[in-house]
């Protein structure tokens, strides 16, 4: 109970950042999606939705860093290209490949202090459909463009979680 009345508290004190915020994530990615063709990949789609929602609901944190959120999806890219080119066949190695890339993924992105949750979307996505120039510019410029945001707009910026 304690923690539900300290959020509406918070809200009701920062509900203009609240609001901002929202309306920031909207705005950039809305801008991502209509400067990249990345509607036939949704799975990248997704990670980049979760990836827009750190950088705008948690700006502070660790894994919205610029080294995490870019490092992490280089991880998670690399990690999937190998094991889509691994294990392919059948039903279950197919499915096997695809876990050790987000396994892997993760132990990497801890192992080196890049760590970046929606990355292990990208590590999934890879690993399923393949190496794409589209999917490798997609994901890169469209994290590029939420580093920068991310860089310009933190001081302004609060959690909101």
């Amino acid at each position: 109970m304690y923690k539900n009345s300290h959020i509406f508290v918070k809200f009701k004190v920062n509900w203009k950042k609240y609001v901002i915020q929202s309306l920031l994530a909207t705005v950039t990615i809305f801008f991502i999606l209509l400067i990249l063709n990345v509607q036939d990949r949704p799975i990248i789609v997704s990670s980049l939705g979760a990836s827009t929602f750190i950088v705008f609901a948690m700006p502070q944190s660790m894994v919205a860093k610029t080294r995490n959120l870019m490092g992490g999806h280089a991880v998670g890219f690399i990690c999937g290209t190998i094991f889509s080119l691994l294990l392919n066949g059948n039903f279950v190695f197919s499915n096997l490949s695809y876990a050790l890339a987000v396994g892997l993924s993760t132990f990497i992105m801890v192992f080196i202090d890049t760590e970046h949750p929606p990355a292990a979307g990208t590590a999934l996505s890879l690993s399923i459909n393949g190496f794409s120039l589209n999917a490798f510019l997609s994901v890169f410029i469209s994290v590029t463009i939420l580093a920068v945001v991310h860089h310009f707009l933190k001081p302004h910026m609060i959690d909101l979680i």
